[in-house]
């Protein structure tokens, strides 16, 4: 039987994946958005697989912490990425599809 995994272990098993997914999940929007004709997430240095650009204090860091030193279920969130729907060259069909572009990605 394995031993339970001590908080540091936990957090090298379980949070980093979660921290590059969230991150990856958040550039493709971005990077829709971009390609439809929208350049605010690149202008605001968001389209980046650096972590930190992602980082809501609260749903990123202060709500999954809580939770996971209550033992319980682990939910949060990251800094949503800019996008300028008029910049969208048709704007309804393009934010459907910057929104889908991030779930198609953590498929």
């Amino acid at each position: 039987m394995m031993a339970e995994l001590s908080l540091l272990e936990r957090l090298a098993v379980w949070a980093l994946p979660v921290i590059f997914a969230i991150t990856v999940h958040e550039v493709a929007h971005g990077w829709m958005a971009e390609r439809l004709g929208d350049p605010t997430a690149r202008r605001l240095g968001r389209i980046t697989l650096n972590p930190i650009k992602h980082i809501d204090p609260l749903g990123t860091l202060i709500v999954p912490g809580l939770l996971l030193f209550a033992g319980g279920f682990i939910f949060g969130w990251a800094k949503p990425v800019p996008v300028t729907y008029e910049n969208l060259r048709d704007s309804k069909r393009g934010m459907a599809i910057v929104a889908a572009a991030g779930r198609v990605q953590t498929c």
